[in-house]
């Protein structure tokens, strides 16, 4: 098969689809490989490391798209590369189409069949591709909230860290998905307060269970129960997900309002739209803003900020499905794995996915 691999061009994005080693079992299996002039360059693999696996460099993305049938890319394709797509094309990358409608139907009349990173299923029902990327965030999202409570950055000027007998500060996370345990397991290791809010009591036994209840409350989700901790929060980290569908807004413009000025809070579900009424998309080059006095950080592409580590990562998790479209044909590939079919977005000018048709036709 035909395998493109264009350079990211999303503000800040580093990262890459396939690294030269990955690129390599690829072209082993009798795959051809067109790669980007640069498109691994930020994060130290030059165009001779893919040359010398016997990927053929190209100095244009629009050349890579015209050589190509399979392209893998990270992120969602932006506007200025529609051009390059047709109904020829099979993309495998991170869509997130319920997060920008008007982009998706864009996206949808280019005819590309779409396999999003993010509904591919396992058999435990876990989303394994999404996983690697929501655990970075979530360790990302307790990093750049201890930042930017720095008093320089217009935070209350606490550390989050214990110090000597001063009473811990006080850290929410609200969904204990991948990326929420990540945060709750790094806010645990300062001797910080932390709340863990989540729906499922099922989910929060088991981090009982984990972490155990010294400076640990597990909270049932409830909009009372979440006002209740945003009050006294320093740091409030938001990383609710639903597959294929906006996240939901479960902290309100005026939960936000009665937050304490200087504390901070982070949206990892950006991507999906935001589960905070007052988000909206920032990039790593301007990563906050102020609401009420609260600062928002909700950088879209919250792993690019550690690409190598990402790149790394998403290619263990993504390489066995590459395999399998390469060898057996997307169509087979498709049907012989539901869990990989569970990723099929788009086809045909049409959306497929159940969940994502709601969500852009509602």
């Amino acid at each position: 098969m035909k395998i493109g691999v264009p350079k990211e061009i999303k503000n800040n994005e580093s990262r890459v689809g396939l690294t030269p080693e990955s690129a390599a079992k690829l072209i082993t299996d009798n795959n051809e490989l067109f790669v980007e002039t640069g498109a691994g360059a930020g994060i130290g693999f030059a165009d001779e490391d893919y040359q010398s696996v016997g990927a053929i460099v190209l100095d244009s993305a629009s050349k890579v798209y015209a050589e190509s049938e399979l392209i893998i890319k990270v992120k969602e394709p932006l506007p200025e590369e529609f051009q390059y797509l047709t109904n020829q094309h099979t993309l495998f990358t991170y869509l997130h189409l319920a997060a920008n409608k008007q982009q998706a139907r864009e996206l949808v009349q280019t005819g590309i069949t779409g396999i999003a990173y993010e509904t591919v299923t396992a058999a435990d029902g876990t989303l394994p591709l999404l996983a690697p990327m929501s655990a970075i965030a979530g360790q990302i999202g307790f990093v750049v909230g201890s930042y930017f409570l720095l008093k320089p950055n217009k935070g209350l000027g606490v550390l989050l860290d214990s110090i000597g007998d001063i009473a811990p500060r006080v850290v929410t996370v609200i969904g204990a998905g991948a990326a929420g345990t990540e945060a709750i397991k790094k806010a645990i290791a300062t001797g910080a307060h932390v709340k863990i809010i989540d729906l499922s009591e099922d989910k929060l036994e088991q981090l009982k269970q984990k972490f155990g209840e010294d400076k640990v409350e597990y909270i049932v989700s409830t909009q009372e129960a979440i006002e209740e901790a945003l009050v006294s929060s320093d740091l409030v980290i938001g990383s609710v997900y639903v597959i294929g569908k906006q996240a939901p807004k479960v902290i309100t413009k005026d939960m936000i309002g009665a937050m304490k000025p200087g504390s901070v809070i982070v949206d990892i579900a950006i991507d999906q739209g935001g589960c905070i009424e007052t988000s909206r998309p920032t990039t790593h080059d301007d990563p906050v803003f102020l609401h009420d006095g609260v600062i928002h950080y909700c950088v879209t592409n919250m792993p690019g900020a550690v690409p190598l580590t990402a790149t790394l990562a998403l290619n263990k998790a993504t390489m066995p499905y590459i395999e399998a479209l390469a060898k057996e044909g997307i169509a087979k590939a498709l049907e012989s794995n539901q869990h990989l079919a569970n990723g099929l977005n788009m086809k045909n000018g049409e959306i497929t996915h159940p969940a994502i048709k709601e969500a852009l036709d509602s």
